[in-house]
């Protein structure tokens, strides 16, 4: 069991898979350059995943995927699967901005995930489109 130097027991995981993200949203990517991470640079799922089964080993009970966006990492869904078929009751979620996920629903639902909290800034086209620097309705 993990427990803080509160006392509080730790049960709850947060994984960036990524940085990268197809929207330039204003408070998350600013105008100024980004730099990018090269591939070689990024943690494998596989690599992640050895952290992923300690954790939950120690008592995690919740994992929750982000990035920036985890839709644009490739293999995501097998990542997911690798978790969900090691621990089959975690409370597995994942936050998108939601573009990309009618291309991953099922799979993703196939894979084990649990849980999908999709960010949305604005119902309004225009101050969507604002804030995300691309038509992204």
């Amino acid at each position: 069991m993990l427990i803080d130097k509160f006392g509080r027991t730790i049960d709850y995981l947060r994984i960036s898979v990524t940085q990268r993200c197809n929207f330039r949203c204003r408070y998350c990517m600013p105008s100024t350059p980004f730099n990018w991470v090269p591939r070689e640079n990024i943690l494998s799922f596989e690599e992640m995943f050895l952290f992923v089964k300690v954790a939950i080993d120690g008592g995690v009970k919740k994992i929750r995927i982000t990035g920036g966006e985890p839709l644009v990492r490739k293999g995501i869904e097998d990542f997911i699967k690798m978790i969900a078929d090691y621990a089959p009751d975690i409370d597995l979620a994942l936050t998108t901005n939601g573009y990309y996920l009618k291309n991953y629903a099922r799979a993703l639902k196939n894979a084990g995930l649990k849980r999908i909290n999709m960010s949305l800034d604005s119902l309004r086209p225009e101050r969507a489109k604002f804030i995300a620097q691309r038509g992204v309705l």
